[in-house]
């Protein structure tokens, strides 16, 4: 059976079919950008999920080129204040949490650039398949505001050698380079991305619900005991970069589309 949320004009899209669910970020004119309505609207979707036993396996995907930009800098340079950064980074860290708490697999479906927060969710999902034109970057240092949070999951996801590259150049890396460096599971050509999704998250469907989850609760558990200290660091750390004049500067030039300043 299958049911689509409507309108196909919502935020944030959901469809249910067999199984498997599908949350589709739907601003393809602002390349998904996680502003506070966006990541309002994944956390309400996943508390949601959570407790939906009809709902075993979880699909992430995104409308347009890109998978996400990241964080709405607009929105940022607008609330100015530290506390307010503070108050919009926990709730991203937050959402990104409840990812790994979910007892349901979550699978990124990652088309095109994912970038800053845009990585950092695919990183923090269990699970990715990316197409051949995808890349990936944490360009934050570029401009001033380190991008400590995607930090936090793509330091869980790659080595710490590969992600400090990552972090320190803001390089972008193509989807065969985030195959290789563990960043994603399985990189498949744009046409087959879809029905290679498909197939994987039905795959995961048809395996006992109850023991997936306690797998799932049990492998993060022993993994990640610091998550939440690290999201609590990470969060005021780049909440500070933001606010400093280093990142206010560096917001400016990347919202006027001019070079960022030199220090």
């Amino acid at each position: 059976m299958s049911a689509i949320s409507r309108p196909d004009d919502s935020i944030l899209l959901r469809e249910d079919r067999d199984g498997v669910c599908t949350l589709t970020l739907n601003r393809p004119g602002q390349m998904n950008l996680l502003t506070t309505e966006m990541l309002e609207a994944l956390q309400e979707a996943f508390d949601a999920i959570s407790a939906d036993k009809r709902v075993r396996v979880i699909v992430l995907a995104a409308n347009g080129k890109a998978f996400s930009a990241g964080h709405d800098v607009k929105e940022i340079r607008a609330l100015k204040e530290l506390p307010k950064i503070e108050e919009l980074f926990g709730k991203c860290s937050r959402m990104m949490q409840t990812i790994s708490a979910l007892p349901q697999p979550v699978i990124a479906r990652v088309q095109g650039v994912a970038a800053a927060a845009g990585c950092q969710l695919v990183a923090q999902c269990d699970l990715a398949l990316a197409s051949e034109a995808a890349r990936f970057t944490t360009p934050g240092v570029t401009w001033g505001f380190f991008c400590s949070t995607p930090g936090v999951a793509v330091g869980r996801n790659v080595s710490r050698k590969r992600a400090m590259e990552m972090l320190l150049t803001g390089e972008q890396i193509d989807a065969k380079t985030a195959l290789e460096w563990g960043l994603v599971n399985r990189v498949v050509a744009p046409a087959e991305l879809a029905a290679a999704t498909d197939k994987f998250a039905r795959e995961l469907a048809d395996k006992p619900p109850v023991q997936l989850a306690a797998g799932k609760r049990a492998f993060y558990q022993q993994m990640d005991l610091g998550a939440a200290k690290a999201y609590e660091l990470a969060s005021g750390a780049i909440s500070a970069s933001f606010a400093h004049e280093e990142g206010r500067q560096g917001v400016d030039a990347f919202l006027d589309k001019r070079k960022p300043p030199r220090h």
